[in-house]
């Protein structure tokens, strides 16, 4: 396998693998030791700005980014909180800026806030989820912001940071089966678990839903509480016309290009995180919603690679698109902007993916059946979860697919060079299927997130 150097460790991560060696990686789904934790740092969790409360299955991570750009975009500055991270931890902490955009945690701001936190746990049992998750706290309790964006880790009900009791609004954004062994395996169950983190009387906004069952549930909690509710395709809306972005609720029509994330996915996802700004007390202009289509983003969703270490070993001119997509729901919608590209421009498609084996790899892959040319898989780096690439392979071929291992991912995309056949398009290459894969890629790409 060819791989490339990695730095030194920070202090910060440095403070990250002594807590790991001490606490359990894994989820143990409950709120008794953070809230505990958090009494002893003095309920940092209390002294925050508004929160904009994010969960759901797929497009939680992109409402985020988008609700990050819309606040900036008025000048708010905000610190947002997102999971996993791809390359670096710091990623999951970006601290806001006055008028200007957030930049990722300082590294000495986080190792303090990490040694404080590790400190005040006086070694009780405790998850390095947790830990992390009341650093997040410590850090945006002590640094001025106008808003938080708080990203979901698992599920809603028992996850770390749903010790938040008056958030600003709760986003629920669609949800699918993922995570069964934590989560239940209906969507209902589900649906159950990620409406956790409504609070009485507080605003909800509710993404677009594939399952009428999962709406169902979340509007009915919305209501048992007494939230002021807002519902994807009843109270707003988005869509396409004439290469535009048209967002409308009871103000009105906004007619905004479309967002700087590819894939129409995005347009439900922008109009949540609209919704969501809004119904958080916060000052959306047209203006505003404009700037903040064209300067939202959000890495390993749809990432064009246009430059970096790996382009060198694909073909010369080749389209090559990153997406940590893991999941079947995940699969149709990628699948979805595969198929729109190839109408645009046809190009023979190949998948280099990676998975954990928490996944419903057969899923995935059955949404490229009709699209893929050929799959090469690959194998995590660093995650004991990792698929086995032999396994992932004999998965696409269950979903229709051709497939083969690769050591690696440069590995692959040598191997569709030298298929490569004189005269024919350069090919388009989707690389992903996790965002664990997707953190690998972008350390071997030399382009972390900044």
């Amino acid at each position: 396998m060819t791989t490339m150097n990695q730095p030194v460790a920070s202090a910060a991560e440095q403070e990250i693998e002594r807590l790991m060696t001490l606490h359990p990686k894994g989820f143990d789904l409950s709120l008794e030791r953070i809230t505990r934790l958090l009494e002893v740092l003095g309920n940092p969790h209390l002294k925050l700005p508004p929160v904009i409360h994010v969960a759901g299955t797929n497009g939680k991570g992109s409402c985020t980014a988008f609700c990050r750009a819309l606040l900036e975009a008025g000048g708010y500055a905000v610190h947002v909180h997102t999971s996993p991270h791809l390359v670096r931890w710091h990623e999951r902490f970006r601290i806001g800026v006055k008028g200007g955009r957030g930049q990722l945690v300082d590294d000495a701001l986080l190792a303090d806030a990490l040694r404080r936190v590790g400190d005040a746990n006086a070694g009780q049992m405790i998850t390095v989820f947790e830990i992390l998750t009341a650093a997040t706290f410590l850090i945006f309790s002590e640094q001025p912001a106008d808003a938080v964006v708080l990203e979901v880790g698992l599920g809603g009900r028992f996850d770390a940071t749903n010790v938040i009791t008056d958030p600003a609004v709760s986003v629920i954004m669609p949800i699918a089966l993922d995570h069964q062994a934590y989560l239940g395996d209906k969507v209902e169950l589900i649906a159950a678990e990620k409406a956790g983190i409504m609070k009485r009387r507080c605003p909800v906004v509710v993404g677009a839903q594939e399952f009428d069952a999962a709406r169902e549930v979340l509007v009915a909690t919305a209501e048992r509480l007494g939230c002021p509710l807002s519902i994807y395709g009843q109270d707003f809306s988005a869509h396409e016309e004439f290469g535009r972005l048209i967002y409308q609720d009871e103000d009105g029509l906004q007619d905004l290009p479309l967002p700087r994330l590819p894939g129409r996915h995005q347009f439900a996802n922008a109009a949540a995180a609209i919704r969501a700004v809004k119904a958080a007390g916060f000052t959306v202009t047209d203006a505003t919603m404009e700037k903040a289509m064209g300067m939202v983003e959000w890495p390993a969703r749809l990432q064009k690679l246009v430059e970096g270490k790996l382009l060198e070993f694909a073909p010369p001119g080749s389209e090559i698109w990153l997406d940590g997509g893991h999941n079947p729901a995940g699969g149709e919608v990628i699948a979805e902007a595969m198929a729109a590209f190839v109408e645009r421009q046809p190009r023979p498609l190949y998948l280099v993916t990676g998975m954990i084996n928490t996944k419903d790899p057969v899923g995935y892959f059955r949404a490229f059946a009709d699209l893929g040319e050929h799959v090469f898989t690959v194998r995590i780096r660093d995650s004991e979860a990792g698929l086995d690439p032999v396994v992932l392979a004999n998965a696409a071929f269950d979903a229709g697919l051709v497939a083969e291992p690769a050591g690696s991912t440069i590995e692959a995309l040598q191997e569709i060079t030298r298929r490569q056949l004189p005269g024919s398009p350069p090919p388009r290459i989707l690389i992903g299927g996790s965002l664990y894969f997707a953190g690998n890629v972008l350390a071997d790409n030399g382009t972390p997130p900044v």
